[in-house]
């Protein structure tokens, strides 16, 4: 079960005691005149799977860019494994190297195969040996389901096929955090299962993993804690089998009304 923290956040539910791997407090961000985080906090431990809902302008995606240190945010704190994301002095490299983030575009090489996708990254920026990162990105492949499609290249893969190399590419780095910016979004019906399957292995496999995503059922079968965001602010939260079947807030009833 969740806990509140003495801050009003919320502990996500594995291991509520020991030191989350993310923890945000108070985060605030504004484009402009617009604020589009008003105040977030919750925490997450360490295998966790988190899922965020809500309309589109919620802030959703925002939050999940914060967290990695793509946006500046304006006010609060977030950490991600004891470190402040947004200090003057991070080392954005090692930031990098423990949240993995996949968009809901692909924003593979296209001049690149699929295996130079996965391999560009650790030897040029890693500086890691090329043998190693090599066996390292056919494990990968085979692990998404797609060996035998390292030499292809994104436009001759389906917009799937291309999802679950994005995936490969950020595990590459061998992070220990996985975001997923509405992953499914830009798929085809058909093409969506073979990515939740994927993110569902992971989640299986222990990996902390905070979704943004509009997959009800599956947000349901993987979440350990769901939250509704709405306007900036976080309106409800609390496990999957009450949050889907006992919603607290009107807001919450009304936005599952027009979903599910």
């Amino acid at each position: 079960m969740p806990s509140e923290t003495e801050s009003g956040s919320v502990t996500a539910g594995k291991s509520a005691t020991a030191e989350p791997m993310i923890s945000l407090s108070n985060v605030h961000k504004s484009f402009g005149d617009t604020e589009v985080i008003k105040g977030i906090s919750f925490d997450v431990a360490k295998g966790d799977v988190v899922c965020i809902i809500g309309p589109s302008g919620s802030g959703k995606s925002t939050l999940l860019r914060c967290i990695n240190a793509l946006v500046p945010i304006d006010g609060g704190s977030i950490r991600v494994e004891g470190q402040e994301v947004h200090d003057a002095n991070l080392d954005r490299l090692a930031l990098r190297k423990k949240v993995g983030m996949v968009f809901q575009q692909y924003n593979l090489f296209p001049h690149k195969n699929a295996l130079d996708n996965l391999m560009m990254a650790p030897i040029k920026v890693l500086r890691q040996d090329k043998k190693e990162v090599r066996e390292r990105a056919l494990k990968l492949l085979e692990k998404v389901r797609l060996s035998g499609k390292e030499d292809a290249y994104p436009g001759e893969l389906s917009g799937g096929q291309q999802q679950r190399v994005a995936i490969a590419r950020a595990l590459a780095m061998n992070p220990d955090i996985m975001l997923f910016d509405e992953v499914t979004a830009a798929l085809d019906p058909e093409t969506v299962k073979e990515v939740l399957l994927t993110i569902r292995e992971l989640a299986e496999e222990g990996m902390t993993c905070i979704l943004v995503t509009h997959e009800m059922g599956f947000a349901r079968e993987i979440a350990d804690h769901m939250y509704l965001t709405d306007r900036g602010v976080i309106v409800e939260h609390g496990p999957p089998a009450e949050f889907f079947d006992n919603p607290k807030d009107e807001r919450t009833r009304s936005f599952l009304g027009q979903i599910l």
